[in-house]
This record gives structure tokens, sequence and C-alpha cells, in this order.
């Protein structure tokens, strides 16, 4: 048996096995020639299982007919024992049945004798992205069971109380030191750029953040913007342009509304991602790329491949791990904090006392639906605030605001008939604690479970809120 050389940087470990010599030597040159693992070999048939015992090993190459235990043999109980090992058949017999046998009982491809160079490092490749991605989801299984966020500091632009967004902070932090790319989707306003900010703080790259949001942009613009230009590739090229693309060598590039790239600029970001080169406009001189791809969309970029205006290879490579962002309208433990943020930051800016936000009016804004998301109730608080001189947000400051749905939630308000029907909450009529247990739940559910923003919500006394309780036995 070859063990594998001393290198300084560990390297995936892959084990072939195959009884001629010869040839377990050529294929060791080559998966060794391009430094992407580190080799063992064995030409003993039954030290397999033994060998593969302690999980050491990425990636097994076996020959399918060897003397002793075949790969026949050893097939289903390698898969049956290393589930998660990808195992990839080498044989001198290239037939259809042995092939479909093998992938059948496990197997993750199938070579066939001799070996062409570029299939065997392709097979190489596509096994290692198996087993990184394996890595992957195990990791982030574990971490989302209850591990606390790494570095919390990398989301502080985003404020949520959301598990939800809790929960794709974890798989940012999962997925950002790996240089895949990234696709991001949501509706309009949900804030895909942060989402694609925090993933580059958590990437640790060195490189800068560079967005380009693409809307608009013909195939010539969109060129020459993420490319650059020679001096004098074009009437009106009286400088060299580096381009985005260069900006952020060793960083991340944010794309966004993909979804609106035209035909031609869709074949240039595909080459892009597939050789990592492109040639600025007038120039004939070929540039290597280390920039990370992050890109964002609202629309359906599904649909848009059925109606033929995507590319379906395009749509995969860009696809590679996908974040969906929730709208704002469901989760709503994330509205009053936001609110009051926006109050905040709105009274700073034209160096005011924030106002008071009315309980009625804290009721409305956590209902209403927010088709803009985010953006909407940024824009919506910050533009009552700069014109409110009363120093209380009423809901006279929001004359655009409607509850989401008019049936689902009353207002406490008894006008007109003075009928007031609470037999769709209680089956028969409630005592006052009774009442008073379910206002506080809501209360908690809407604020977050904070004591002093349910007390205000409740329009009672935060000393009230924690005596009821204690009553409650919460």
């Amino acid at each position: 048996m070859v063990q594998p050389a001393e290198t300084a940087q560990r390297l995936p470990l892959v084990l072939i096995v195959d009884d001629d010599a010869d040839f377990l030597e050529e294929v060791r040159f080559v998966l060794l020639a391009d430094k992407v693992c580190d080799v063992v070999t064995l030409s003993d048939s039954g030290a397999v299982l033994d060998e593969l015992a302690d999980g050491r090993y990425a990636v097994l190459f076996m020959d399918w007919i060897m003397p002793g235990l075949t790969g026949a043999d050893l097939l289903p109980v390698v898969t049956q024992r290393h589930p998660t090992l990808p195992v990839i058949v080498m044989t001198g017999v290239s037939d259809v049945e042995t092939a479909v046998r093998c992938m059948r009982q496990g197997a993750t491809d199938f070579l066939t004798k001799p070996l062409d160079r570029p299939r065997l490092v392709s097979c190489l490749a596509n096994a290692l992205k198996l087993v990184e991605l394996s890595s992957q989801n195990r990791r982030l299984q574990e971490y989302l069971l209850g591990d606390p966020l790494l570095n919390p500091e990398h989301f502080r632009e985003i404020l949520t109380n959301s598990e939800k967004l809790t929960s794709i902070f974890k798989i940012v932090e999962t997925i950002a030191p790996f240089g895949f790319p990234v696709m991001i989707t949501g509706e309009t306003g949900v804030g895909k750029e942060l989402f694609s900010r925090a993933l580059h703080a958590a990437s640790g790259l060195k490189g800068e953040f560079v967005p380009l949001n693409v809307a608009g942009l013909d195939a010539h613009l969109f060129e020459d913007t993420l490319f650059g230009h020679k001096k004098g590739a074009f009437t009106g090229a009286n400088e060299h342009r580096e381009g985005l693309i260069a900006r952020a060598q060793g960083g991340t590039l944010f794309l966004d509304e993909i979804g609106d790239l035209t035909p031609e600029s869709q074949i240039k970001l595909l080459r892009l991602l597939q050789e990592r080169e492109y040639y600025r406009l007038g120039s004939d001189l070929l540039q290597k790329s280390s920039a990370r791809i992050i890109v964002a969309t609202n629309r359906n970029l599904e649909l848009l491949m059925a109606e033929g205006k995507f590319r379906a290879d395009l749509y995969h490579r860009l696809r590679y791990h996908r974040l969906q962002i929730p709208p704002l309208r469901e989760r709503s433990e994330d509205i009053l904090l936001l609110v009051d943020h926006a109050v905040t930051m709105a009274a700073e800016s034209v160096g005011k006392a924030p106002p008071r936000v009315a309980t009625e009016l804290r009721i409305l804004l956590t209902h209403y639906d927010y088709p803009g998301n985010v953006r909407e109730l940024l824009n919506m608080v910050s533009s009552a605030v700069v014109a409110n001189r009363s120093g209380v947000l009423t809901r006279k400051d929001f004359p655009e605001l409607l509850l989401r749905d008019q049936g689902e939630i009353r207002i406490a308000e008894i006008r007109g008939s003075g009928q007031f029907s609470m037999h769709m909450v209680f089956p028969s009529f409630p005592t006052m604690a009774q009442v008073e247990n379910v206002m506080l739940r809501e209360a908690f559910k809407i604020t977050g479970k904070k004591q002093g923003a349910s007390a205000d919500l409740m329009g009672i006394c935060r000393q009230t809120v924690k005596r009821k309780l204690a009553e409650m036995g919460l």
C-alpha cells in the first residue's frame, strides 16, 4: 500500500483500490498532479473494509473485477457502512448493465478503462463537491438544533426578533466560508442586499463588497460596467475602465434584480461563472476573477425559464445556495422593533426628540400588510416622524394605513350601536381575568415577549404586567 506524502495543507484523502500496480501508480500520478487531494493506493481488496474503518477517506475509487473480494462483493458493504462516502467504480468492462448495477448498489459514478484523464479529474471534482455539501448539511443540521450564532455582529444591520431570520443567519454562517454562488430571493423591500452584505462579512473575504443593480442595463452597458474596457475600445472610451468585477477581486460581487438581465448579458455572466475568466471590451488579454458572486431577485425565475426568458444553465449555476427571505407580514414580531428603530433614526436625522407611538397606532401598525415590506415600514414611519408636531404619533399621522383584514382584527372602539361581540374568541361571556389573559398573551406575541412594550401596547404600567404574569404562572 502506498501512503500519502506529507502536505503543508490538509487535503481530502482519496483511496484507490486495484490489483494492477502500474494502473494504481498512473491514477495516483494524475490525481496528485492537480493538487486537490492526497492519495492512498491499495492492491489488496481484502484490506479495503479495515482501511475504511476509521472514516478518514473522502472518496473511494475501486476496481470492479479483482482477485478475492470483487467490487461487486465490496460495494454493498461499503455503501451500507459508509453511506456518505462517494464510491467511483473503475472497470475494463464497458457495458450498460454493469454500470446500472453499480449505480443501483450505491456507486456515485462509473469509469471505464483505459481512463480518460479529464473524465477522471471531473469525477473526483464532482465527488468532492458531494462530500462538501454533505458536510455542510451535517454542520447546518447540528447548528440549527440550537447552537448560537458564531458572530452576531455580522448581522447587526438586520433588526429582528424572528426565529425565521435567526435560522437564515445560521445558514449564512454555514455557507459563507465557501466561495460558491448564492441566490437570495424574496419580495421587494425585505432586505436582500442587507443579507448579501452580512454574507460577505461572514465569509472573511478581504476584498470589497461591490453591488450592481442590473435592471435597465442593456448588454453593452452591462458588459462595460462589469468587465470594463480598454481605452479606445469604442467611441467615447477615452480612458481605461477597470470594471466592477476587478474591484471585487478577492471579495464579493452582488448583482441585484438578476431576473431583468438581458439574454446576451446572461451568456456573459454564465461564462464568468464557468471559467472564472473574462475579457475587457476592446482587449484580447484574458483576465482572471476570484470574486464570489451573489445575486438577488424578487421575480419568479422558474417561470421566466419556462417562458424562455432566463437560461436554465445560468439559473442552476447561480442557485448553488438559495436564501428565501420571508416577507414582513410573516414575521410580525419584528414590526414594533422596526417601528421604534425608525422613529429614533428619523428623529435624530431632523434633530428632534423621538415622538411617542400611541397604543392604538401600535396595534394598527402591527396588523398592516406591508406590501413593500421593511422598506415601506421605514419610509412610512420616517415620513410621519418628520411631519409630526404634537410629540405623539397617532393614526392621523398615517392616512394611508389600512388593516390587512378588517374582519380578522377588531380594534376595541365601541361606536354607533355600542355592540361588541366576543363570541368568535370566547364560547361564552368571559370574565375579566380571561380577557386579561388573552390580551397579555397576544401582546407578548406582538412585542416578542418584551414586558415594557407589552405594557405600552395594553395601556398599563410595567409593574401591572409583571404582576399579571406572576398570577398566570408565566
